[in-house]
């Protein structure tokens, strides 16, 4: 990993390339993202730096996270973030990054958190089959059939697909191609969709399967 950014999912909309085709893309408000801290293999095993992102005041900060920004001399940020960069030394605490660490046609992996659906049925959860509408089937066809074998091993196995809850857990889509940065206005298009609601966190890295050849 070279390069990341954390940012707000503003929502989804459509541009046009030079040959006229749309392209449907969602505009992130990538940064801008300070260095708050960077850690380093001597003192904590590892290298890597970590990144504050959106304003937030002093009052809705607990006392141990604004003794570490004050540590950085660094303003209070809403989200942390730390990221394991090929090159950590090259960052300095302090430093800002912004939309246009990213170009237009580089390839990168988009990190969130999925749109929570609550608790949900097997069949919208996963997809399963329905059962028979008719013939003694019921009360309900929305349900699993056979949960096993009675005898053997007479005991639900563990991974079943069932009723429970359903989002509102971290997705990473691979490989979106970045169709066009705003550095001054610190947006990045990406093309297709991108995991969350509007004004959910994402965290932009490099394609970890490679640039398109």
């Amino acid at each position: 990993m070279q390069k990341a950014i954390i940012g707000k999912k503003l929502g989804m909309t459509q541009l046009f390339d030079e040959n006229g085709v749309v392209i449907p893309v969602t505009v992130v408000e990538a940064g801008p993202c300070v260095v708050v801290q960077k850690k380093t293999a001597e003192n904590d095993g590892y290298d890597s730096v970590q990144l504050g992102f959106g304003e937030v005041t002093d009052k809705h900060v607990n006392k141990p996270m604004k003794g570490h920004f004050a540590k950085s001399d660094v303003a209070c940020k809403k989200v942390l973030r730390e990221f394991r960069l090929e090159d950590c030394g090259a960052a300095s605490v302090g430093d800002i990054i912004k939309a246009d660490t990213f170009a237009s046609g580089e390839k990168v992996d988009v990190c969130g958190t999925s749109k929570g659906k609550g608790y949900a049925g097997a069949i919208k959860r996963y997809g399963v089959h329905s059962l028979k509408a008719t013939h003694g089937t019921g009360p309900v066809g929305r349900q699993s059939g056979s949960m096993g074998a009675c005898s053997t091993p007479s005991r639900i196995m563990k991974g079943k697909k069932m009723a429970g809850h359903m989002g509102a857990e971290r997705i990473t889509v691979q490989n979106l191609d970045i169709v066009r940065v705003d550095a001054e206005n610190n947006l990045i298009a990406l093309k297709g969709a991108i995991p969350g609601p509007k004004g959910g966190i994402v965290f932009i890295t490099d394609a970890v399967k490679g640039q398109k050849a």
